[in-house]
């Protein structure tokens, strides 16, 4: 397997656009991606697309060539790829295999979803499809209940407070407030966080991720043909996608994730890193416990500790190992189908140093964590400078 780059990335604003469809917002992060890639779309040869519920969300099916060819892309195999919320890290994913193995030496990987195109009910419903509808979802249960008997059940075992949750999302509403692109650049202080409006007991309305409208684009291609693209590629160190149950009564214990502990294990093992070595990551907090979770099974910090870290700064931007420098999907946005790819180029743009505000000092090695539904499907990618 060859090394393989990221040599070009690009992404719209995420938010609610009630003007905009899928197909526009993917051509604009595609047409971003090309040009920072300096690049033509006449080059690329094959294209990859994650996208949840595009037909439920839109009414429109056939996407992947559908959206490649507004974008001038044509003549190419196209792909479209579901897998809950790492639809599109699961794109990049199989992308980056296709580069590696020398099969392609240009594929172009974007990720979108329209949500606000459906009201909150029809969301939540088409939502939930991504758990298991014949036990859990014929029950009643949404992900936002799922994700809160995931709390529950940390903080009977492990003593995860309410104000631990909290201390998650008034970070990545600090971060998100930096962030030009985000969709609530809002600051959310403690006490609001915890006075917020009960969503999923002990969850409320500040622990759980935004219904958002986005899309996120980049180009992959052979390390050694990085230079012929730009001067600001980065480089693809380890990556893995790994997968359990969907439901929560299959899984031995719901206070961890072991898909991502999984994943992280083999991206670390490919990478030849440690937790330790990882400057900074970008977790993927659909709600505030899954952040909690995720730092725990990838190792910056010991099981049952992930609240404690959180509260004690050591993930904000001073903190020793900075998570969610983008908002996160707490305060960025969350269009299910784009999250992956976003949190790529959120890393990419850290290790270029083009964060802007929330440019870290320390940013040679950054980790994106994307989980598909209640940790049924996960992608763990590690990225580097690519000199």
């Amino acid at each position: 397997m060859r090394p393989v780059a990221v040599v070009g990335i690009g992404k719209t604003p995420f938010g609610a656009f009630a003007g905009r469809d899928l197909r526009s917002l993917t051509n604009e992060a595609i047409g971003k991606c090309l040009k920072d890639a300096g690049a033509a779309a006449g080059i690329v040869e094959a294209f990859y697309l994650g996208n949840f519920a595009g037909p439920s969300f839109m009414g429109q099916n056939h996407l992947a060539p559908y959206v490649a060819s507004g974008a001038g892309i044509q003549g190419v195999p196209c792909t479209r790829f579901e897998a809950a919320c790492a639809s599109s890290g699961s794109a990049f994913f199989h992308a980056w295999m296709a580069v590696a193995s020398g099969l392609y030496d240009a594929a172009l990987v974007a990720g979108v979803e329209k949500m606000t195109s459906q009201p909150t009910p029809k969301v939540t419903e088409i939502l939930a499809a991504a758990g298991d509808i014949n036990g859990e979802i014929r029950a009643g249960a949404t992900f936002p209940a799922l994700f809160a008997m995931i709390a529950r059940r940390h903080m009977h075992q492990y003593g995860t407070k309410r104000e631990h949750l909290a201390a998650v999302a008034v970070k990545n509403h600090a971060n998100g407030a930096r962030n030009p692109d985000a969709h609530l650049r809002k600051i959310v202080t403690m006490e609001q966080a915890l006075a917020g409006k009960p969503v999923a007991d002990p969850l409320t309305v500040f622990d759980c991720s935004l219904i958002s409208d986005g899309a996120a684009a980049v180009l992959l291609a052979p390390l050694d043909q990085a230079p012929r693209y730009s001067s600001k590629a980065v480089r693809i160190l380890g990556i893995a996608q790994t997968s359990d149950t969907l439901a929560l009564d299959e899984k031995q214990d719901i206070t961890t994730f072991h898909a991502v502990a999984r994943a992280g294990e083999k991206a670390y093992r490919m990478a030849g890193l440690r937790a330790a070595d990882i400057d900074f990551a970008e977790l993927h907090d659909c709600f505030t416990i899954a952040e909690i979770v995720a730092s725990e099974d990838l190792g910056f910090c010991a099981k049952g500790e992930g609240g404690p870290f959180a509260a004690s700064g050591a993930t904000a931007l001073t903190g020793s190992k900075p998570v969610n420098t983008s908002g996160g999907l707490k305060s960025k946005g969350h269009p299910v189908g784009a999250t992956g790819v976003a949190q790529i180029c959120d890393v990419a743009l850290q290790l270029r140093g083009e964060a802007g505000e929330r440019q870290l000092r320390k940013h040679s090695l950054g980790l994106a964590q994307n989980l598909g539904g209640s940790g049924a499907t996960c992608v763990v990618t590690i990225l580097g400078a690519a000199a």
